[in-house]
């Protein structure tokens, strides 16, 4: 007699399985800005040294990354400019809204951020603030200003995609 496998029910095949707690991501802040002001050549994730009254505010959604940028000094990488409001409900030990504030990342990827940013023209910049798995994660990405040319060239290739997206919507109705 050989072994028999059980056979997935109709209940197992139906439900979708679900993401386990470390993937799930809900973004609390995005830079928008800076798809359009630079190129993103490379992008980490970065957990983030807080206060209790920034996590609050951060999870209300008062955090804005348009002006941030971040730079590493004496081997630790610095989130500055950033702005998180004080929290509403916080007491006299509310945070300052643009202080600095620390990132943390591995000394492997701290060395490459050196490396990259040494080099003329290249810069850190915060694209998104999100939750995964309980904690507040900053994506940083390594950006190159673009010129004005680059912009209009740009406008121009996504004006271009969108008309053709509506001319395939119209043709296909």
């Amino acid at each position: 007699m050989s072994p028999k496998t059980p056979q997935p029910t109709a209940h197992d095949r139906s439900k979708p399985k679900p993401k386990p707690q470390s993937e799930v991501q809900q973004i609390l802040a995005q830079n928008r800005v800076a798809e359009h002001l630079y190129f993103l050549l490379e992008r980490f994730e970065a957990g983030m040294e807080l206060t209790g009254t920034e996590v609050k505010a951060i999870r209300t959604g008062k955090s804005n990354l348009k002006d941030g940028f971040a730079m590493v000094k004496a081997g630790e990488v610095w989130l500055m400019n950033v702005h998180i409001s004080p929290y509403e409900y916080g007491n006299r030990d509310n945070h300052e809204a643009t202080r600095k504030r620390k990132l943390l990342l591995h000394k492997q990827e701290i060395r490459k951020l050196i490396g990259k940013t040494v080099e003329k023209g290249l810069t850190l910049i915060p694209t998104k603030m999100y939750l995964k798995g309980g904690r507040i994660k900053c994506e940083i990405a390594i950006a190159k200003g673009k010129k004005l040319w680059d912009r209009r060239e740009t406008i121009k290739r996504k004006e271009a995609d969108r008309e053709a997206r509506q001319e395939m919507k119209q043709r296909n109705r």
